[in-house]
């Protein structure tokens, strides 16, 4: 891995590097200066090429990264930070975007723990609603855009109070027939929030399902302050997973079962889209559980419905037959 820049570097005679805000094994973050526009600050993201990566390999990341970077800059949504420019200097490859204030998701929640608590319900709800605007303009662009690393550390709340989902380091792209995908950075994400289907690299099948997962996993940890049993784990042994109630009792049932449903293990087990998580998560959908309760009592009924609908129809044979034998009878 190449070494961080310098702070006072300046890229492309425009971007003055102030500090590093954060590191990865795929590269870093920096808040800069853009000196074309005075007053302008931007957090530009480094992409570095593998170094034992073929020249072929490195001329096929840097074509997918330039066609993913161009349709993050078409991207322009309140609750996403906008892309302002792409560009790549030797082995880097760089994105500018705007630069969030505010705190990450993950100090707020070590910001309940140390007063000996758990965030409110209504404030989750608050920020879930434009986190799920968020999703679901990203997975209804054409092709759709999968994050891949939605999580409390990647999720930023600015001092007005407005949602910001960072962080496109993991960004895919589905193309039309879905048979095939490109990334700018191959990863798997972070564990805990990170779904069964989405290890494994490039030949992964990952969709919007993915994304649900990881925020029913980051709702789980902002709820209950604590991380949700990885997946592989609960692959191994399903009872892991410990019910968000268990740990919160303030959570309600409706909440709950939303988080656990976008946590199934299985994609097809999860809600389709974010539209059909918000619909049970703010309550314009019957809680599932009720549901299939209630199929299981018409499925228990159904035996005792056939035995009176046999019982009442023997009784209306007998009646019949004893009317229509009364003249006979009768002395």
């Amino acid at each position: 891995m190449l070494s961080p820049l310098k702070a006072e570097s300046t890229l492309r005679d425009r971007y003055r590097i102030i500090e590093t805000v954060g590191e990865g094994g795929m590269g870093s973050v920096y808040r800069a200066e853009d000196t074309r526009l005075t007053g302008r600050y931007c957090a530009v993201k480094e992409v570095q090429i593998d170094p034992n990566a073929t020249p072929e390999q490195r001329e096929q990341a840097r074509e997918q990264f330039h066609r993913e970077a161009s349709v993050l800059a078409r991207l322009d949504h309140p609750n996403l930070p906008k892309v302002s420019d792409y560009f790549d200097l030797g082995n880097r490859d760089f994105l500018v975007m705007d630069f969030v204030p505010g705190v990450d998701l993950r100090q707020k929640i070590e910001q309940a723990r140390q007063r000996g608590g758990f965030l409110e319900e209504g404030t989750v709800l608050e920020w879930a609603g434009q986190l799920c605007d968020a999703l679901k303009y990203l997975h209804n662009q054409e092709p759709p855009v999968l994050h891949r690393d939605i999580k409390p550390a990647n999720i930023k709340l600015t001092p007005d109070g407005v949602i910001k989902l960072v962080d496109f380091g993991l960004v895919k792209l589905l193309t039309p027939d879905e048979e095939r995908t490109i990334t700018v950075i191959q990863g798997s994400g972070t564990a805990a929030y990170t779904p069964l289907e989405q290890y494994g690299g490039e030949d992964d099948h990952t969709d919007v399902r993915s994304d649900i997962y990881s925020l029913g996993a980051t709702l789980y940890h902002l709820l209950t302050g604590t991380l949700p049993a990885e997946a592989k784990k609960r692959f191994l042994k399903p009872s892991a997973l410990v019910p968000p109630r268990q740990i919160n009792q303030d959570i309600s049932a409706r909440v709950e079962e939303a988080i656990l449903w976008a946590l199934e293990m299985h994609p097809d087990d999860r809600p389709a889209t974010i539209e059909q998580l918000e619909e049970l998560l703010f309550g314009t959908s019957p809680l599932r559980s009720l549901a299939s309760v209630s199929n299981q009592a018409l499925t228990d009924l159904a035996p005792i419905n056939r035995v009176l609908a046999l019982t009442t129809a023997a009784l209306i044979g007998l009646s019949l037959v004893v009317t229509l034998l009364a003249p006979f009878t009768s002395p």
